[in-house]
């Protein structure tokens, strides 16, 4: 068939041979804006054209972790047919085919999504790419400034607003987050990372109730997203329940019904429902709650994670699997994951290698923390730890939060009392309405025999009784 200029849903021009081909590729671009379940449909736009170097750059972006070979037979059909590419695909095949490089520099990377969004500033999915790029770098601030670039044009199309929210929560506007959350729901009210957005905030204001209401209304428009995006809302809801101080039941109900329940879809992603599984038993150790069926669950979770298979695939992932597989005392195989990231380490680019120290650091307190390693925990981490500095193994502020909850306990349980008072004092001034924090704070004080710690602990009481 001969090759046309069609428009995809931007309005951009693409040099294909067919409909069903655009129609591959719009799909496409809708389930990586809404978070959907159905990412393999790219895969049908270079089946249907061969030859269209959008449909397999795009194609090869899908594949680039899972399958490293093939991804590369999509970037070198796609150079071949660049002379007869427009504008628009020559720009996307430049950054998509730089940004899945092995040694890229991030910076760079960024750099070519910034240029490729001033000449076509509708292309949300290159938006939504340039997203996760400054999330892995732990870099809100150039992206609020990207999206605010191209904003003019996309007022009112669903799902910018959601993206503007997210940088905005991570700066700690989140007066303007809320309100750009609100307005993608409005636009949109299926946008789940737009339901997402408002609930940190809510979250972060101790809203606990409101949060969960919100998100249980929407729950139901959240069946047709990933595994990362279905598990990671509920995640939220059970830690706002968790952090509320509601009966553990509903947060039991919450990992059995709408996380470890995903497992069982037969396209379900199951390193996107360890990510949030893992990550909201943790919650409960540090709160010294992984105990009788929390405990077993871990065990039935820490069994699938000794397989490989789950290994390597984000940062954040591998630290959360270390500390599971370490507190079921798998330690044996939480000490080859970790000599594994040393190795990948050793194989990035020096200005990587200097960032990514970090989580080789965190990785090794995480594992020495589980084994009950408190000293050595602590020291691992240091006296002036800050776990918003080790964002950049992917993950926000709520998710990488715990490894602060976490130093917190460390200070006590090592009879840093004193040090403990002061930084729970402070995590108190940024959020006061947190039961937890204060039950923390009424340890330290009565540790150190302070008359202080009544007055923390009817403060914990009556929060833990006026949410739910």
């Amino acid at each position: 068939m001969d090759k046309t200029l069609r428009c995809v849903r931007w309005g951009y021009e693409v040099n294909a041979s067919s409909d069903v081909c655009i129609n591959a590729i719009d799909s496409y671009f809708h389930q990586v804006l809404s978070y959907g379940r159905n990412w393999k449909v790219i895969l049908e736009a270079p089946f249907y054209d061969k030859e269209c170097v959008l449909g397999n750059v795009l194609a090869a972006h899908y594949l680039s972790l899972s399958d490293h070979s093939k991804a590369n037979t999509y970037v070198e059909a796609a150079r071949s047919n660049l002379e007869h590419s427009t504008p628009y695909e020559k720009a996307v095949f430049e950054a998509v085919s730089y940004l899945i490089t092995e040694d890229r520099d991030d910076d760079l990377a960024l750099e070519m999504h910034i240029e490729l969004l001033e000449r076509f500033p509708k292309d949300l999915a290159s938006l939504k790419r340039a997203q996760v790029l400054c999330f892995y770098m732990a870099q809100p601030a150039p992206f609020l400034s990207l999206v605010q670039q191209v904003l003019p044009v996309n007022q009112e199309e669903s799902y910018i607003h959601g993206m503007l929210a997210f940088p905005l929560l991570e700066l700690g506007r989140m007066e303007e987050a809320a309100a750009a959350s609100r307005k993608g729901y409005e636009i949109n009210k299926e946008d789940a990372w737009a339901h997402h957005c408002l609930c940190h905030v809510l979250q972060h204001e101790c809203q606990f109730k409101e949060a969960v209401e919100f998100m249980e209304e929407l729950a139901e428009s959240w069946h047709f997203c990933s595994s990362f995006m279905y598990t990671h809302n509920w995640w939220h809801v059970a830690l706002c329940y968790l952090e509320g101080g509601s009966p553990m039941r509903k947060v039991e109900e919450i990992y059995d019904n709408h996380i470890w329940k995903e497992l069982e879809k037969d396209d379900a992603v199951p390193t996107e429902v360890y990510l949030n599984a893992i990550g909201l038993l943790l919650r409960l150790d540090v709160r010294d709650a992984l105990k009788g069926s929390f405990e077993d669950r871990l065990k039935l979770l820490a069994a699938r994670l000794t397989d490989q298979e789950n290994w390597y695939i984000s940062w954040h992932l591998d630290i959360l699997i270390v500390w599971a597989l370490a507190k079921v005392g798998e330690t044996s195989r939480a000490h080859e994951l970790l000599e594994g990231l040393k190795l990948r380490l050793l194989k990035m680019n020096k200005k990587k290698q200097q960032v990514m120290q970090k989580g080789i650091q965190l990785g090794e307190a995480v594992s020495e923390y589980a084994k009950g390693n408190y000293k050595q925990a602590l020291e691992l981490l240091g006296s002036d730890f800050n776990a918003f500095g080790y964002k950049i193994i992917g993950a926000s502020d709520e998710q990488i939060d715990v490894f602060n909850e976490m130093w917190c306990q460390l200070l006590l349980k090592t009879g840093q009392f004193s040090t403990a008072k002061e930084v729970i004092r402070e995590r108190i001034k940024v959020r006061d309405g947190v039961p937890f924090t204060w039950r923390l704070l009424e340890k330290s004080y009565d540790m150190e025999g302070h008359a202080e710690a009544e007055g923390a602990g009817d403060r914990a009481k009556k929060l833990e009784s006026c949410y739910f």
